[in-house]
């Protein structure tokens, strides 16, 4: 099938976010599209086909690491008991912390929201406001479902998150090396999810 204009492949799209990371943790949030279409071994034309500015590449590099934390909320078996998602998307949320290039790529990110306010917009919109909105609509339809009982599920969320995440990201963030190993993240994460549910218990 012929490829539609502006279109091209997974692997050379992941090899453009991947290059994308790489670069902007190096040299900053507002590094050269020439430099990462050079690590992604493609032209800048291509990039810019694909995702038409900076800030959409931003926004793209930024929703591939929500997708994976929102994996555990949209598995039949999580909808069923969300406990064990809540618990799952709580490993991620932690296990982003632990990730050295995750913490750098948002440490850049907030420097380089100063100079360009543009593409803090889009780490915000595409990072966290998407997650946590993501989160409160399971929340709300656990609700609905009778298995949480959540009347601001958008609050509700936001404590879960802050009860995850506590003095952890700030950690992170500052460069502090805080142990968080996996029985840590673990532990962690399946105690927030126990409290969480019994505070909103139907």
């Amino acid at each position: 099938m012929a490829r539609l204009p502006g279109q091209i492949d997974v692997a050379k799209s992941e090899a453009i976010l991947d290059a994308a990371l790489e670069v902007m943790v190096e040299r900053g949030i507002s590094a050269p599209i020439e430099e990462i279409a050079r690590r992604a071994g493609v032209s800048k034309q291509t990039i810019y086909n694909h995702y038409g500015s900076k800030a959409e590449l931003v926004r793209a590099l930024t929703a591939r690491r929500v997708h994976e934390l929102l994996a555990p909320l949209e598995t039949s078996e999580g909808v069923a008991d969300p406990a064990r998602a809540l618990a799952g998307f709580a490993r991620v949320l932690l296990g982003k912390l632990l990730n050295d290039r995750s913490s750098a790529f948002l440490r850049v990110a907030m420097m380089g929201a100063i100079e360009a306010p543009e593409l803090g917009r889009e780490v915000w919109e595409a990072g966290p406001r998407t997650s946590r909105r993501r989160l409160a609509e399971f929340l709300d339809m656990e609700t609905r479902a009778g298995r949480l009982a959540c009347p601001d599920a958008w609050q509700a969320a936001e404590f879960f998150a802050g009860m995850v995440v506590g003095s952890y990201q700030t950690a992170a963030l500052l460069g502090v090396d805080r142990p968080l190993d996996e029985a840590t993240v673990d532990q962690v994460a399946t105690e927030a999810a126990a409290r969480f549910m019994r505070a909103y218990a139907p």
